[in-house]
């Protein structure tokens, strides 16, 4: 697996899946773009990394989607081109949809759905010209499987498998490959970072998070995965992985199955 010269745009590379990525597709010889919103902590990434001195730092908040176009032009200048972009920004959830006000759904389908499709849609044209490129997208196990306290959480992630399913039917004849990349539980901030119903964060980490899969583990798993361009990839503990498979089959004995499920 070599990504020697290639040009890899990461999301949420500030911390998590994105940070671990970043550092382990450095020492595959790939050169990045790192973004999030916290510049500082994207500084502390790219010393992290194998050869720091191919790495660009472009900030950018997923939420303010108004000016990706200007955030493209800055990325394909940077070295003449992007070949993959790893769409891997979010947020999470923990609350009852009868306890999630309609403000915070709204947060949630803007970082998570309307953010990541507006940054690909910047892009996508360069990928349509140049006849290449790939896009990977950070979804969810959730994306799959709706489960108890991810309501607004999971309607982004099932929405980012039905645009980019059609986006990859679409765009076979341009050469642009699409990679959906499904986390179960990873050992992560994101249950401390996650949104309750009022909006304010959770602050705290969940068991089931914090028994969750290594984020460096992760991170080689989901590498290779990219650079065999599967379109889509479970990587995730037995019983999540069950879960997909029974809904497919079972979706009754799902339902079941959910209601008694430890989300937390």
């Amino acid at each position: 697996m070599n990504f020697t010269n290639k040009v890899i745009w990461i999301t949420g590379a500030s911390s998590g899946i994105g940070k671990a990525l970043a550092i382990h597709l450095s020492t595959l010889n790939a050169k990045l773009i790192l973004s999030a919103r916290n510049e500082e902590k994207l500084e502390q990434v790219k010393q992290a990394c194998e050869y720091s001195e191919a790495i660009k730092i472009l900030p950018l908040d997923l939420e303010d989607y108004t000016n990706f176009n200007a955030k493209v032009i800055e990325a394909v200048n940077w070295c003449g081109r992007v070949d993959i972009l790893i769409n891997n920004g979010g947020i999470s959830q923990r609350s009852l949809a009868s306890k999630t006000s309609i403000e915070v759904d709204k947060r949630i389908m803007d970082i998570n759905y309307l953010g990541t499709i507006a940054l690909t849609k910047a892009l996508l044209p360069y990928f349509i010209e140049n006849k290449c490129g790939q896009f990977v997208v950070t979804t969810s196990i959730v994306g799959k499987i709706g489960t108890p306290l991810r309501s607004s959480y999971a309607a982004s992630k099932h929405a980012l498998h039905g645009f980019f399913d059609s986006l990859r039917a679409e765009n076979h004849k341009n050469n642009i490959a699409v990679t959906l990349v499904c986390p179960g539980f990873v050992k992560t901030n994101v249950s401390i970072n996650a949104l309750t119903g009022d909006g304010t964060a959770q602050n705290k980490m969940d068991v089931a998070t914090q028994n969750g899969i290594e984020p460096n583990r992760f991170a080689k798993i989901m590498a290779k995965a990219i650079y065999a361009k599967k379109e889509e990839v479970y990587i995730a503990g037995f019983k999540e992985k069950l879960g997909v498979y029974v809904k497919r089959f079972f979706p009754k004995l799902l339902s079941v199955m959910i209601r008694k499920l430890r989300v937390t």
